[in-house]
């Protein structure tokens, strides 16, 4: 078991990922003590969706060409419908998931990300939650999709909803204090 304090955590996204799904997370990781780091498919900074517009950026830390699993010990997807549409046809965005998903270490996915999970077939006999416009894309995925506020699979944590934050966020603490899990196709 090791504490949220000691924990390295990794946030991937790219323009067009929900606001308070990546803020909050970013927020409440840094405010619990882990240390976060945000990657993404390009340099600089990254814009958000604000409920119904574009909102403000926050710095990209490393691209995900350049990420190596074995530094950190969670991979956060903020969701959002634009981000993960986006990462999910960019290569070195899903070689990032498929090796997080392999490991064995916490993968957390809110809103729309579940489309990442769909993306590197880790949902296959899972159960778990995703905004509620793909939950057929969650099924056909072979999960078994649940209305729930947190579902968490062997480490795969997913959020339905910005609504759900603080469940998702609490979930991720409890999943990276309890440590790896065994060892997942993707």
């Amino acid at each position: 078991m090791s504490s949220i304090k000691s924990a390295k955590i990794l946030i991937l996204a790219t323009d067009g990922y929900e606001r308070s799904e990546l803020r909050v997370p970013l927020d409440e990781l840094k405010k619990r003590g882990a240390f976060v780091k945000i990657a993404s498919i390009k340099e600089g900074e990254i814009k958000s969706w604000d409920k119904t517009d574009w909102g403000d950026s926050v710095p990209v830390d490393m691209q995900a060409k350049d990420v190596k699993i074995e530094d950190f010990d969670a991979l956060v997807l903020p969701g959002g419908q634009i981000n993960p549409d986006k990462l999910r046809i960019d290569d070195n965005a899903v070689r990032v998931v498929r090796e997080f998903v392999k490991s064995g270490k916490v993968v957390a996915a809110i809103c729309h990300a579940p489309w990442l999970l769909i993306e590197v077939d880790a949902l296959r006999g899972r159960q778990a939650t995703s905004y509620w416009s793909i939950k057929t894309d969650v099924k056909n995925a072979g999960a078994t999709w649940k209305d729930e506020k947190v579902v968490t699979d062997k480490g795969i944590i997913t959020s339905r909803s910005p609504d759900d934050l603080e469940a998702f966020v609490n979930k991720i603490v409890e999943e990276v204090e309890e440590g790896r899990h065994e060892k997942r196709a993707a």
